[in-house]
């Protein structure tokens, strides 16, 4: 916090007055294109906007400071010669311990201010899928942030883990023993609404907080009541000891002063970004990992390159100890390949040198497809002013923004959009779904008896192009998901060594029939819910628009077929591209995220999933980072 209000920032705020409405509700997600106000009105809410921006001055306090966006106090230059060649690869760059490659920083807390990150190349890296064939060759916007963060506090069946140790070989990750690292990262802050928590199950001191402080509608709390009519039973955590399945509100990473958390912010505090053994430097990309490959008999990492722009300046720094990838599941795979680790092949094809051949680095891409159903909210009461169209919700949203940012109370800002949901499995279960019963044959890909097939999960509103679209009407949103792909080639690879170049992505989204199958049954199941009480009152069958979904009960199987192949799209969830399986299935790293046949290399991030959780990914690469910090820890104090 400054000890003093910088009265230039005061000075530089006054002279922008006209425009500080727009910036500041751009900021939460809240834009104003196409709502016309009048010289009173602006004065008026940019008064008031004004106010919170003083607030923040006064009130906030900043670590960017600790943060080091002077690349070399971070790493030794790369001289390069006339020629673009460059002339020193000496091992004569800054030195470290360990050398963590992850994401960057600095996003917004706000838990509804997330969407406005996805098509800001600042924050985000905005892929493109390749043409899915399955799916109409679209091209789906798949974006991957350039900084850490996680939503939902959901981790999945504990027939995952189980079926981790036993492909490894490994009971270090059967829940069991794998259940003390959720424990450890979790702060659980226990809500007087939910004293059916066990809360004995929750970790109570971690630096990661989880609970209950978003903000939730009464139109997701019918959600939850319609489930259960349906026959879907309640459940009090998604984490506990009953399991995943059933539905009820999902704990999130959102703190008691309604602030986003993140990796970031739970881990990098400001105690820790004191310490004088910690370099964090950011607006950094890296640009390949050092090898040493004449030392030893078998190659080791020793450092890595980095730059801050395409044809700029780059940058050194080298690791006594270990280097550790946490790019995510598109750009580990990237950085491994761009740095001669991959099938042989391929990298000669591009230019690059092989170090090793690891033919499954970037393969076995799997990701949760979405599908999303759109709803006429009956008593139009949808926070739909969140991106206003008329100036009575220009007002309301401002009301929001002065309710979160200077009241400190919460509100419609502090909704994370998913707010209730819930798992379940749709085998074995013929009545839950309208229709024939469950389909002879159809492949199990969970992971046990007792774990999900499918989520479904309710939005106080529909959107349609991860938000770009919004509808001109008070709407209310049901999404289903897969959490279990049928097992297809999935990919993700590169077509050039420039390392500023995106990688090709390709989730081969529903290619097999069972996928498709899943899918089906999981819209027909959100159609029964919603035309179930209490929810079905609050939504109005009687708006048939085309691009609503009140008649959809009525179309066949086929016909949701062509709907789900036009609307499926990604939930943020890839993984298992630097998969955690034997070498000789595929595997790119062991039990222990070390990367076959390298010394000083290790991946610790959703890559290493040999099957994706059926759960929410955030929560389970918290609990792998934990342990591979214990096993790190544990290595070097042996050694």
């Amino acid at each position: 916090m400054p000890d003093t209000l910088d009265i230039s920032a005061v000075a530089s705020a006054l002279s922008t007055i006209p425009n500080t409405l727009h910036a500041l509700l751009q900021k939460v997600s809240i834009p104003l294109s196409g709502v016309v106000l009048s010289t009173r009105t602006r004065f008026i809410l940019s008064g008031a906007a004004l106010a919170i921006v003083l607030k923040f001055l006064i009130g906030s306090k900043s670590t960017t400071k600790r943060y080091i966006s002077d690349l070399d106090k971070v790493g030794k230059r790369v001289e390069v010669g006339v020629a673009g060649v460059k002339t020193r690869e000496g091992n004569d760059g800054a030195e470290y311990d360990v050398i963590i490659i992850g994401g960057a920083l600095r996003f917004s807390r706000t838990p509804a201010g997330f969407g406005r990150l996805l098509f800001n190349p600042k924050h985000v890296h905005g892929l493109r899928t390749e043409p899915q064939a399955a799916a109409s060759d679209k091209q789906n916007f798949w974006p991957r942030a350039k900084m850490l963060g996680g939503c939902m506090a959901q981790y999945g069946a504990f027939g995952d883990f189980d079926q981790w140790a036993a492909y490894m070989n490994d009971d270090s990750w059967a829940w069991k023993n794998i259940s003390q690292y959720f424990r450890k990262f979790e702060s659980y802050q226990p809500h007087p609404s939910y004293p059916l928590v066990d809360a004995t199950a929750r970790g109570r001191s971690g630096p990661v907080t989880i609970g209950y402080f978003n903000t939730i509608t009464e139109a997701s709390k019918t959600f939850v009541h319609a489930c259960v009519g349906v026959g879907i039973k309640l459940t009090h955590d998604f984490n506990g000891k009953d399991g995943t399945m059933g539905v009820g509100r999902v704990m999130t990473y959102v703190d008691k002063w309604y602030k986003r958390v993140s990796a970031e912010s739970a881990y990098l505090t400001p105690e820790v970004l004191e310490r004088k053994n910690l370099t964090v430097g950011i607006h950094a990309t890296a640009t390949r990992i050092l090898f040493d490959t004449t030392s030893g008999s078998r190659p080791r990492a020793v450092g890595v390159e980095f730059g801050s722009q395409e044809g700029g300046q780059t940058w050194k720094a080298y690791a006594k100890k270990e280097v550790v990838v946490s790019g995510g599941a598109v750009h580990s795979p990237h950085i491994l390949m761009l740095s001669g680790l991959g099938p042989t092949e391929h990298l000669k094809s591009q230019g690059i040198k092989p170090v090793l051949d690891l033919p499954g680095v970037g393969q076995r891409l799997v990701d949760h497809p979405v599908i999303d159903l759109y709803f006429k909210d009956r008593l139009n009461a949808s926070p739909k002013f969140l991106r206003p169209q008329s100036l009575n919700e220009v007002r309301q949203a401002l009301g929001a923004v002065i309710q979160y940012y200077v009241l400190g109370l919460g509100g419609p800002l502090a909704m994370n959009v998913f707010r209730r949901m819930c798992c379940f499995r749709t085998l074995g279960r013929p009545g839950l779904v309208p229709g024939n019963g469950v389909p002879d044959k159809l492949v199990d890909s969970t992971s046990a008896a007792d774990s999900p097939d499918l989520e479904i999960f309710s939005t106080p509103f529909a959107y349609k192009e991860h938000g770009q679209v919004s509808f001109d009407v008070h709407t209310f949103a049901l999404h289903v998901y897969l959490l279990r792909y049928a097992n297809e080639p999935r990919f993700c690879s590169f077509e050039t060594p420039n390392p500023w170049i995106q990688p090709s992505v390709n989730p081969n989204y529903i290619t097999t029939p069972e996928d498709l199958t899943k899918l089906v049954r999981g819209v027909k199941l959100c159609l029964r819910i919603a035309q179930t009480e209490p929810l079905a009152s609050r939504l109005d069958p009687t708006f048939t628009r085309a691009d609503l979904d009140h008649e959809r009960h009525l179309n066949s199987d086929v016909e949701l077929e062509a709907l789900i192949r036009e609307r499926v799209e990604t939930v943020y969830h890839p993984a298992s591209t630097c998969r955690m399986a034997p070498l000789a299935e595929g595997g790119v790293v062991d039990s222990s995220l070390r990367v076959y046949g390298v010394d000083g290399l290790r991946v610790c991030d959703a890559s290493v999933f040999p099957w994706i959780v059926s759960g929410h990914t955030a929560g389970a690469c918290f609990a792998i980072a934990e342990k591979l910090a214990d096993v790190i820890k544990a290595e070097f104090k042996s050694a």
